[in-house]
């Protein structure tokens, strides 16, 4: 089971100071945390694409390419890439330029997207969000399949016999379809064949078990071996020393994030410590606690889902990066032996 850290690059402000981190600093910062995380035995670093500017990763594959010569065997990858705004072409340059640059630790996880600001600023409309991506998918697939492209849609010039270059060290270029939650998203990435991430920030995540059943079911229909996809999750958390401690590090940046975030999709409601709390059980979408109580919690979404990859994503606010180093630490020297050993003795008995 691979182990590794997501984030948005935040540039929030700190809810003790108010002082707001410069995109600049956070980039910076982004480039420390890919190489601690390498070092540390962590599998897969992955950046999300957000255009607002609370959020740094406007350029996800851009980050992940200036710590690739910097890290050995760490996956790079975005997370997620809006590829319905986004053009195909350009998408599989980056991330196969990246894979060069990493001597083939290059990913795509491709998304529609759960922030809408790149639609306008790239001239798409809203009304055709799901027909974007379907398309936009097609081509990207098309482009990794093939060095000469053939194809026609509706959302972008037509390509005849034409090459995509550079291309990319792995054959096939990984791409993973990213989904919040929705059905039709599962059924296609398993037709597809195309292993899928589940953002899980609210509720249960053994509620996200009849979603992965579809995606398998789709998959055997499809001809796909089952056994062989790979199947992620993507959950907010924070690794401390302690329980206590981890708990009350965390909880004041993502209020502080969780409530902006309430107020722009009217959700009414005042993000609560009661409400983080609850989140913290056990059976909740918050990985927040020491090494071992964080896998203890991915040992179970690991019994429910089946997954085979878990991002932490480790702050929903601005954090102190000392704060966030650390965690990184922790995940990888603390959190991942554990569930790999755990793993090893229970599934080795199967």
């Amino acid at each position: 089971m691979e182990i590794g850290i997501s984030t948005f690059l935040e540039t929030t402000p700190d809810p003790v100071t108010g002082a707001i981190m410069s995109h600049a600093e956070r980039l910076r910062n982004a480039v420390e945390e890919i190489v601690l995380a390498d070092q540390v035995g962590l599998d897969v670093y992955g950046i999300g694409e957000h255009h607002r500017a609370d959020y740094a990763g406007t350029a996800p594959a851009v980050v992940l390419a200036a710590a690739a010569p910097m890290t050995k065997n760490i996956r790079l990858t975005s997370a997620v890439t809006v590829l319905s705004s986004d053009d195909p072409v350009r998408v599989f340059q980056q991330f196969s330029t990246l894979d060069g640059l990493s001597n083939g630790r290059a990913e795509i996880m491709a998304g529609r997207g759960s922030f809408i600001e790149s639609f306008p600023l790239f001239g798409y409309s809203l009304e055709d969000y799901d027909e974007l991506f379907e398309e936009k998918l097609e081509l990207l697939l098309a482009i990794r399949d093939s060095e000469k492209v053939n194809w026609r849609g509706g959302h972008r010039p037509a390509i005849h016999n034409l090459p995509v270059y550079p291309r990319p060290v792995q054959s096939p270029l990984p791409v993973w379809i990213a989904s919040g939650g929705n059905a039709q998203s599962a059924i296609r990435a398993g037709l597809l064949g195309l292993p899928i991430a589940f953002a899980i920030i609210g509720g249960m995540p053994e509620n996200f078990a009849p979603l992965v059943d579809l995606y398998k079911e789709a998959a055997a229909k499809a001809g796909h071996d089952p056994s062989k996809l790979q199947i992620a999750t993507h959950s907010h958390g924070f690794v401390g020393e302690t329980t206590e401690q981890a708990a009350d590090l965390f909880f004041p940046p993502t209020q502080a994030q969780m409530n902006v975030i309430g107020r722009e999709r009217g959700w009414g409601q005042h993000y609560s410590r009661a409400a983080y709390d609850s989140a913290r059980s056990l059976r909740g979408a918050l990985y927040v606690g020491d090494s071992e109580y964080v896998a203890e919690k991915i040992l179970l979404l690991r019994k429910n889902l089946g997954v085979t990859r878990f991002f932490l994503h480790v702050n929903v606010g601005t954090m102190p990066h000392r704060e966030v180093l650390r965690a990184i630490e922790l995940l990888g020297t603390k959190v991942a032996p554990i569930v790999r050993k755990e793993l090893a003795r229970s599934e080795g008995k199967q």
